[in-house]
């Protein structure tokens, strides 16, 4: 049985990394509007996985994943192939809300928020595959 000072510690961590989290997706998202991008959404889930973020500049629709690590490494590498599946599925819930974007360029890019750097935007940080399958 756990202690309620170790279930105390467990939530405050919890806490701490959602509040990373969501400093790191508002770094993110000023970064990619001083490169141009406006957002048309934040944290939208569905089909079990959910885009940090979603931009458009022009023509081109972005789908973002923020990470928040220690170092470009450690965020590269957090983007697996299960994480992939669903941010493709919730991609897909939401295109086919948004039919306006049929003639969009789209992609799925990251962007890596490390301490005391400025955000790193990688454009096509991985395939979106078929994403109408």
């Amino acid at each position: 049985m756990t202690s309620p000072a170790s279930r105390r510690r467990s939530t405050s961590a919890r806490r701490a990394a959602f509040r990373r989290g969501h400093l790191a997706e508002w770094m993110a998202m000023l970064f990619l509007m001083a490169k141009g991008f406006r957002p048309l959404a934040r944290r939208y889930a569905a089909g079990g996985g959910e885009i940090d973020l979603i931009m458009r500049r022009g023509t081109l629709v972005i789908f973002v994943e923020v990470k928040a690590r220690a170092g470009f490494d450690q965020a590269s590498v957090a983007i697996g192939p299960r994480k992939q599946r669903l941010f493709a599925r919730a991609v897909r819930a939401w295109l086919s809300r948004n039919a306006w974007c049929a003639q969009a360029n789209l992609r799925a890019d990251a962007v890596f928020v490390m301490p005391w750097r400025l955000p790193v935007h990688v454009p096509q940080a991985f395939v979106l595959g078929e994403i109408w399958s």
